[in-house]
């Protein structure tokens, strides 16, 4: 068993011990994924560019993020890691290292 399927047991079993599974819908976990990405982005919002944000806060709504994910991704059966590559793969196509280096523009869609 891998470490993020080990966190997402652990996640589980922390849910069903609190009877919690009933409100941990997909609709439930993105709204609260969305709203701890909201709290990662409060960290940085009104800082200088050069000004570091607080380590450790940072830490814990990164936290947040990665166990609401690990969550959902539970909820859906949905593989992570699998998921992760096959978004690079298409990423490696979309995006010719040659052609995009450097640049922030879009590609289009694969076809």
């Amino acid at each position: 068993m891998t470490e993020l399927e080990q966190l997402a047991a652990r996640y589980r079993d922390f849910t069903r011990a609190r009877d919690w599974e009933q409100f941990h819908t997909p609709k439930n976990l993105v709204m609260a994924l969305s709203g701890e990405v909201g709290e990662l982005v409060a960290e940085y919002q009104w800082l200088a560019p050069d000004e570091p944000a607080d380590p450790d806060r940072v830490r814990g709504e990164l936290a947040d993020v990665l166990l609401y994910l690990v969550r959902l991704a539970d909820v859906l059966d949905v593989n992570l890691i699998e998921a992760a590559h096959g978004k690079l793969d298409e990423s490696e196509i979309r995006y010719d290292a040659d052609l995009y280096r450097g640049s922030a523009r879009k590609a289009p869609p694969l076809p």
